[in-house]
């Protein structure tokens, strides 16, 4: 027999060599072959296995994957892959490990993750739903605007609930108030036994003070941090080890120590108790040790929250209610409600609610939160608009064209939500170290022991417990598994805060090593649409003949007409009526304006009215069709007056962004499927010496396979369906978010704005965010490898220092403060 099922939760051929070994054990099953793209895997079998029975043989190799039926989608969010097909409309709900420690798995409610124990977090809601309510009558909830149906009021938008990181957070607040409370005292009544004279044994004797110590360390351990020693078991039963393994084993081993030494005293040598025959405790160390891990655990999901704020940002673009134009009257709706071609109305100030087209009135828009551009751009009939830009003081109405999560905002938003949840390669390093980390930190504290045991000053017990503690202590990674995450969500959201969209964290790590730029010509380096560059006439009456040809263009809608009527009205050139207007096809216009006949366009054209063309005209217009431009004839009554020159204009920036790119040491190539001079003239003024012209969309493909098989890591930038296969090979495609679709989707980094000096900014936060996450890697470890021989006491025979468990306690949860802030700081960085 044969089955397939689905399966879901695999990430790498690891996953699926994993699944394969783990299903051939069953002794029913021949054959198993698992594909990790179709998320499928077919079973050969003599007897049927029961689906129940090759999810328990799975989990009982540890594989936590999901095996079911195919085709049954689970309604709950359990295992939703997020991939752009399903977008999750509401990510409340949907909880992931901030360490992927299981690659794309989700769960569908809050807790810790069965590898690295650390707390799930929610993914942020990627669409922002507004609920309305009455200010009089608060039981009144509404999905859309309108009146109170009791007073009458308008309704107002109701305040979002708060995340379940926030509920996260303020559980863990709750957790910490308990725990400082209990153990500030208990640290208070062991530090009053150094002193020289201890002023509590006037009030009562020390035997009753130690119990009064352990009844305090109760809550801390059973209330407060419970869950550390739950996820230290999960871990040891799993074999997964991770830091609560560390916390749970030394944290667990000194309290129940102290319980031992102050129930039952004489049981332990006497190596173990002091000159009154009393045994050193260690609550206070259990309970302070517990407060500082619950307080790295705080300040983390205090992190998360304001990490996950650059798509909270986001959301805030986006205005939740419009106002619909439905014949003639305007009426409020909720921006769910919008639909295609729906027409919408735009009030100065108010922010665009969907995508769409101009259809009637003019204003500027200031589309900075967009494009990172502060300039504001001027829209009239037939310009795209985006939602979440904020329009300026005329009011126009617009035809949506992408509503919901089809919104360039909702894509932007999607793409900043699955970036930040994805995993960068240096981060597989941190976990390889961390698996091998703490069985080895583990064989370090058994050999403290035993060595302080048998080498060690008496009492050599004490000794050697508190060291092999203080061993256990100092060297959980918390902050290890911090490292990458923290800077890669800032870098992320730091990005989209400048219009750089990241897809994943890979493209920001492999875009720092970035040595060579492809770039295609129309519409990256250059504008992409024709402008005039000059218009000459040989008796210099040039404004004369701009007038007369821009009169003749301004009923065409030929391109380069459109140019030169553009060119007019920038240089306030007044248009005159025109008779007899004639297009010639492929050749040119004709017309008669203020009683000259004007004739516009090639030399066919010329030939055709026999207007004769000077020597001198002609050389001038040879040497401007060198310059790769596009050159029209203007006659004036049969005979050549001069001639108008159009090209694509460069934009400003490009000069700017190749010559800082240079700089670094990256190669610029220019490849475009222009001819040989224009691509020439435009090389030539960007000072590039690598240019190929005439290139169809598999050359360009080509040349970057044999850049890439020289060793070269190749970034390309492109805007059209042309450049699709060359992004998609490229090590990281850019594309311009001027362009089309297909050019973003197959591309790992989109700008916005689509100028290369989105290119520069880039690299420049790549290279920060890969110089934070070191930073970050070096304070989690330097932390634990200067910790842990100290604490093993190497330094006690030559200078008597040893490391108490508490302050081991304190250098780890420092080590997870430092990472945090350290994280942080790349909010504040500038990309300029």
């Amino acid at each position: 027999m044969k089955h397939t099922y689905k399966i879901t939760g695999m990430t790498c051929t690891g996953c699926k060599t994993n699944v394969e070994s783990a299903l051939n054990n069953l002794k029913e099953i021949t054959k198993v072959t698992a594909d990790l793209k179709k998320e499928e895997v077919v079973l050969e079998m003599t007897s049927h296995v029961s689906l129940e029975k090759l999810q328990e043989t799975m989990l009982k190799a540890g594989l936590h994957y999901t095996i079911e039926m195919p085709n049954t989608e689970k309604a709950d969010a359990h295992h939703h892959h997020n991939h752009t097909h399903n977008k999750v409309e509401n990510g409340n709900g949907v909880f992931y490990c901030p360490m992927n420690c299981e690659g794309e798995k989700t769960y569908d409610k809050p807790g810790n993750c069965p590898v690295c124990g650390m707390d799930l977090i929610e993914q942020p809601k990627l669409v922002k739903d507004t609920k309305y309510t009455c200010p009089m009558h608060p039981e009144i909830i509404k999905d859309a605007p309108g009146s109170c149906p009791i007073c009458g009021m308008d309704l107002i938008p109701m305040e979002p609930d708060e995340s379940e990181e926030l509920k996260t957070y303020k559980a863990l607040a709750k957790k910490m108030k308990i725990a400082t409370i209990f153990s500030v005292p208990v640290l208070l009544i062991s530090l009053a036994s150094y002193l020289p004279v201890n002023p509590l044994l006037n009030i009562m004797n020390q035997i009753k003070w130690d119990w009064l110590q352990f009844i305090l360390t109760i809550p801390v351990v059973f209330v407060a941090t419970w869950m550390f020693f739950i996820r230290c078991w999960k871990s040891i039963i799993t074999w997964n080890l991770n830091m609560f393994t560390l916390v749970g084993i030394g944290t667990g081993a000194a309290f129940l120590f102290s319980i031992v030494g102050l129930v039952f005293p004489e049981v332990f040598p006497a190596e173990f108790r002091g000159p009154s025959g009393d045994v050193s405790l260690y609550f206070e160390a259990t309970a302070v040790i517990l407060t500082l891990v619950l307080l790295g655990q705080l300040l983390e999901a205090r992190a998360h929250s304001q990490t996950s704020g650059a798509i909270k940002e986001l959301l805030k673009l986006a205005p939740s209610e419009a106002t619909l134009v439905i014949d003639g009257e305007d009426r409020i709706v909720s921006i769910h409600d919008i639909k295609k071609d729906d027409l919408l109305r735009v009030k100065p100030g108010e922010k665009i609610p969907v995508d769409g087209v101009i259809v009637e009135g003019k204003s500027s828009i200031d589309e900075s939160m967009i494009t990172g551009e502060p300039i504001p751009v001027d829209k009239t009939v037939d310009d795209k608009v985006s939602s979440g830009t904020i329009n300026g003081t005329n009011s126009f109405i617009l035809r949506a064209e992408r509503v919901g999560s089809e919104t360039l905002l909702s894509q932007i938003i999607q793409m900043v939500s699955d970036a930040s949840r994805s995993k960068a390669p240096i981060q597989k390093l941190a976990d390889t170290i961390s698996k091998y980390f703490v069985p080895i930190v583990v064989v370090i504290s058994i050999i403290t022991f035993i060595v302080w045991r048998y080498f060690g000053p008496e009492p050599a017990m004490v000794y050697a417990f508190v060291n092999a503690v203080a061993v256990l202590i100092i060297a959980c990674p918390c902050a290890l598994g911090l490292a990458t995450p923290m800077s890669v969500m800032v870098g992320v959201g730091k990005g989209a805060q400048n219009g750089i969209l990241i897809k994943n964290a890979e493209a920001l790590e492999r875009m720092d090593k970035v040595n060579v730029l492809i770039t295609d010509k129309t519409g990256t380096l250059t504008e992409g649409k024709p402008s005039v560059d000059t218009v000459f006439a040989l008796d210099g009456e040039s404004n004369k003949l701009l007038q007369q040809i821009a009169s003749l263009n301004q009923y065409s809608e030929h391109p380069l007409a459109l140019a030169v009527v553009n060119y007019a009205k920038e240089n306030k050139t007044k248009l005159s009526k025109v008779d007899d207007f004639e297009a010639v096809a492929g050749m040119g216009v004709v017309g008669t304006v203020d009683s000259i006949k004007i004739a516009l366009g090639n030399d066919k054209l010329m030939n055709q009215i026999n207007a004769s063309v000077s020597k001198e005209l002609e050389s001038k217009i040879i040497a401007e069709q060198k310059l790769g431009k596009t050159v029209s004839y203007i006659a004036a009554n049969e005979k050549a007056v001069g001639y108008v020159s159009i090209s694509d204009a460069i934009k400003l920036t490009s000069k700017e962004a190749i010559k800082a790119l240079m700089s670094q040491g990256v190669d610029v190539i220019m490849l475009t499927g222009d001819n040989e001079n224009t691509a020439k003239a435009v090389a030539d003024e960007l000072n590039l010496n690598n240019f190929k012209a005439g290139c169809l969309p598999e050359d360009k493909l080509n040349v970057i396979k044999k850049l890439q098989d020289e060793g070269k890591i190749v970034a390309m930038a492109g805007d059209g369906i042309n450049d699709a296969p060359a992004l998609a090979q490229s090590d990281i495609g850019i594309a311009m978010g001027t362009g089309t679709d297909v050019a973003i989707e197959s591309s790992e980094i989109t700008l916005v704005k689509g100028d290369l000096g989105g290119i520069v900014k880039a690299k420049k936060l790549s290279h920060a965010v890969m110089r934070n996450i070191k930073q970050n890697l070096f304070f989690s470890f330097a932390y634990n490898v200067l910790g842990v021989p100290i604490a093993a006491g190497l330094l006690f025979p030559f200078f008597g220092i040893l490391l108490s468990p508490i302050i081991a306690a304190l250098a780890m949860s420092f080590s997870s403060v430092s990472v945090i802030t350290n994280s942080l700081r790349l909010r504040s960085i500038s990309l300029k």
